[in-house]
């Protein structure tokens, strides 16, 4: 199954980059990779998204589980052809599952990745997972806008 490879390849990725952080900076150090563009900044996320407390940490804990399982299962029972979904929904699985190991082990999210445009234009700071879910939600969106839903893409074939 390609998405769950992808998914399992990701969610490795982003655990092993978490503990190298973890282990070799103290929280809330910042190494400057390329000055204010991308840095290093490692921090402790208690909240849900982008730095918003949007709901408490069990909830985010049950959702996690909650949108793994779904996800899963969706995976299990699309149609082999359907490759860019099941790749956007393994990247959504990974972060889903990278952040959600996380909150079980910590209570809280590690993140490390800082980019900025300057001091005072910065993007919140995350980590791989938070690029899985990013990323395959927008594979995802521009998959059902440029080809459509199976259903109706199937219509217009018929038609």
């Amino acid at each position: 199954m390609w998405g769950f490879g992808l998914a399992a390849l990701i969610l490795l990725t982003d655990q092993v980059t978490k503990a190298l952080i973890s282990v070799s900076m103290t929280p809330n150090q910042s190494i400057p990779l390329i000055g204010d563009l991308l840095q290093l900044t490692f921090i402790h996320n208690p909240a849900s998204a982008f730095g918003l407390e949007l709901a408490p940490s069990w909830f985010n804990v049950i959702f996690g589980v909650i949108a793994s399982l779904v996800i899963s299962w969706y995976m299990i029972r699309l149609p082999k052809r359907e490759y860019w979904p099941r790749i956007a929904l393994g990247m959504i699985l990974a972060g889903a599952l990278g952040n959600l190991i996380d909150r079980v082990r910590f209570g809280e999210v590690v993140d490390f990745i800082h980019v900025g445009l300057s001091s005072r234009v910065v993007w919140p700071i995350f980590n791989v997972a938070d690029m899985g879910v990013s990323v395959g939600v927008i594979l995802l969106m521009l998959y059902f806008i440029v080809i459509g839903e199976p259903d109706q893409r199937d219509a217009r074939l018929d038609s």
